[in-house]
């Protein structure tokens, strides 16, 4: 794996292809952004057993009762917060599970707050006021792998005791030396040099797209392809819903609409009312002591009647 050079960042470096890219016409920007992302899957391919080793661990926390953190600052914080924000409507998990935070808070969203990732120990407070343990599992994620913040943040949940992963595009950087186990999509120099929104970017949001997903895999919040948990929040997931309880129970399109109206619109329940062949109540009661993994609520409900 190559080294970065100490001075400049491997994210920091300038990109060659692109040193003429402000006096190309539209489509010949268009066409070169879109060359070098071709290669950022690749980078990704290449990192996919540490991934895995990740995903493996934070499965194991979260199964007993840990929850998974993403700390970062400016983009990589946004992705955090984004990946963390979509659990809860995708996979019907609690919005506690998985949290997203990001350095100078939630406003960073939305506007610029960059002064805040120097603060080494603002990360680690950061965690502590969300009740951090060492029960928990946190991915810092930094494309130079050197944000003090996201650093700081990483050293402080190891250590508690905590398990963590770092997401960098920079080998060798400090926070990969942080960190148990490090995550890095060499995706080279950006087309605009130092705009690691760009490529590292989107490794960032392939691999946070692959840990949230793979983890809710590991602990049964998926059914063969289908988000058995999802929540009917609008028009589109109640249709969703019910299509999914009519593959899953082998129903009618009728009647999955007629037993999901029964459950007040909750997958869950639905699909344990079906399979299980029990009351709403019932059903209710048995995902709320499985933790919502329907597969366990089966068994939770066979061995008490």
């Amino acid at each position: 794996m190559p080294e970065a050079a100490e001075s400049t960042p491997l994210t920091e470096q300038e990109n060659p292809r692109t040193a003429q890219i402000s006096s190309l016409p539209t489509e010949g920007i268009l066409r070169l952004m879109n060359e070098e992302d071709a290669g950022v899957a690749n980078a990704v391919t290449e990192v996919l057993p540490e991934i895995g080793r990740a995903v493996d661990r934070i499965a194991v926390r979260l199964d007993q009762g840990g929850r998974l953190f993403y700390i970062g600052a400016g983009t990589s914080g946004r992705l955090g917060v984004l990946d963390a924000s979509e659990c809860p409507p995708t996979f019907g998990v609690s919005s506690d599970m998985v949290q997203g935070i990001i350095a100078g808070g939630y406003e960073a969203c939305y506007r610029a707050v960059e002064a805040s990732e120097d603060d080494a120990a603002a990360g680690a407070n950061d965690l502590e006021a969300r009740g951090f343990t060492k029960q928990d599992a946190l991915v810092g994620v930094a494309a130079s792998g050197r944000t003090p913040y996201t650093v700081g943040a990483v050293e402080h949940a190891r250590q508690l005791g905590a398990f963590t992963v770092a997401l960098t595009s920079v080998p060798g950087s400090a926070i990969t030396k942080a960190a148990e186990i490090s995550i890095v999509p060499i995706v080279g120099p950006e087309v605009i040099a130092g705009s690691t929104r760009l490529k590292a970017g989107t490794a960032q949001k392939l691999v946070l797209n692959m840990i949230s997903t793979a983890v809710m895999i590991r602990l049964g919040y998926v059914r063969g392809n289908r988000m058995t948990n999802v929540q009917t929040r609008n028009v589109k997931l109640r249709g969703r819903a019910e299509r999914i309880l009519a593959a899953e129970a082998g129903l009618n399109e009728a009647r999955a609409k007629e037993i999901l109206d029964s459950a007040d619109g909750n997958l869950p329940v639905a699909l344990l009312m079906s399979r299980a062949d029990c009351s709403p109540s019932e059903a209710a009661a048995a995902l709320k002591a499985s933790r919502g993994v329907l597969a366990q609520a089966i068994e939770f409900i066979k061995k008490s009647r």
